[in-house]
């Protein structure tokens, strides 16, 4: 019987999508989107929404264990907490321990287009720097932060989350054809390499999201096990070529009742504009089932659950229309994605 040593397991740190605090029914049970990617003792975070310093806490880990911080692309509720994490998890990070790499889109290079639906286009906000990448984010973040900074520095002799933080912009290949208005999602566009120590590979790829741009996916591949991780996307073919053969695809899923529900009586242009994006930009979950069954998935995992407060039952609702593994995790969930225990398990 062949062993395993490092154990390669997500950690759900928060399921919810959305830029918002989800109220009413079932409110509350859920953080935002986050995900642990645990090999051995090193932690991969993917994406840093509301609340993820605490769920990473009360699932055993800190600052001291990351060793990357990747982004799927700025939405806020991506996002909301990176601040966080640099200045608070200064107090956990160990003497001597390598800088922790911030791994996230560059910058877009041009506004989106307008909602039709506007009478008017809006008028952009700073405009002399209206999509920063994930490097000058970070470093506006840090700066928002700096008398708070400056002070633990200079007064308490802590750290300088610049010394501890490493952030930067993907390259996306040249020759591919993307462009963030014209073309974000060029077809038969393939993965590519952005991260790699002694544990793992992390390729990504362009997924669908408009109007963000660029948008990725990224895929995990250690020794023992892969898992692929969608970000917001709508059905995607890139998607599909990412999570080829994966141990574990986590996708986001959303459920477009609510989204008739919540928008389609209203009758504004912001209301329509809002039930335009939902169904241009992402998933349910019965398209996430298709897409992993073409893509051969053993485990798929729905995350990004929007709303945040739809019954699980609703979700679970779906288990019988797909082949392999289906879960609809909770917070703080361990999901392993160990290809030689899953073998083991079958052979017996």
């Amino acid at each position: 019987m062949q062993s395993t040593s490092l154990k390669p397991h997500v950690v759900t740190l928060g399921t919810a999508g959305g830029p918002r605090w989800w109220t009413g029914e079932n409110a509350g049970k859920r953080a935002g989107i986050a995900t642990a990617v645990v090999v051995g003792e090193a932690v991969y975070l993917v994406d840093a929404g509301t609340g993820v310093g605490n769920q990473l806490m009360k699932a055993g880990f800190s600052t001291a264990n990351l060793r990357g911080i990747f982004l799927t692309h700025l939405h806020s509720d991506h996002t909301i907490d990176l601040a966080s994490l640099a200045i608070f998890g200064l107090f956990t990070i160990t003497p001597g321990q390598a800088p922790i790499h911030i791994i996230g889109p560059g910058d877009r290079g041009a506004l989106p287009p307008a909602s039709p639906r506007a009478m008017v286009p809006p008028t952009p906000l700073y405009p002399k720097n209206p999509t920063p990448g994930t490097a000058d984010m970070f470093s506006h973040l840090m700066q928002a932060y700096g008398t708070d900074l400056n002070d633990r520095v200079i007064d308490a002799l802590r750290p300088s989350p610049l010394d501890h933080f490493i952030a930067s912009d993907i390259q996306i290949p040249a020759g591919t054809g993307y462009e963030p208005n014209a073309n974000p999602t060029p077809e038969n566009f393939e993965p590519f390499e952005i991260y790699q120590d002694e544990l793992v590979t992390v390729t990504a790829t362009l997924v669908k999201h408009p109007p963000i741009a660029p948008a990725f996916a990224f895929r995990f591949d250690t020794a023992e096990g892969s898992v692929t991780i969608s970000g917001d996307t709508a059905p995607c073919e890139n998607l599909v070529r990412l999570a080829r053969d994966t141990d574990l695809l986590l996708h986001e899923a959303i459920d477009f009742d609510w989204v008739q529900r919540s928008y389609g009586s209203i009758g504004t242009e912001a209301a329509q504009a809002s039930m335009d994006h939902h169904l241009l930009s992402h998933t349910s979950a019965t398209q996430a089932i298709e897409l992993a069954e073409r893509a051969g998935a053993r485990t798929l995992a729905l995350h990004h659950l929007v709303p945040g407060t739809t019954p699980l039952s609703t979700w679970l609702s779906h288990a019988k229309d797909f082949s392999g593994t289906f879960l609809v995790p909770e917070d703080l969930d361990t999901i392993s994605f160990n290809r030689i225990v899953a073998e083991m398990m079958v052979a017996r």
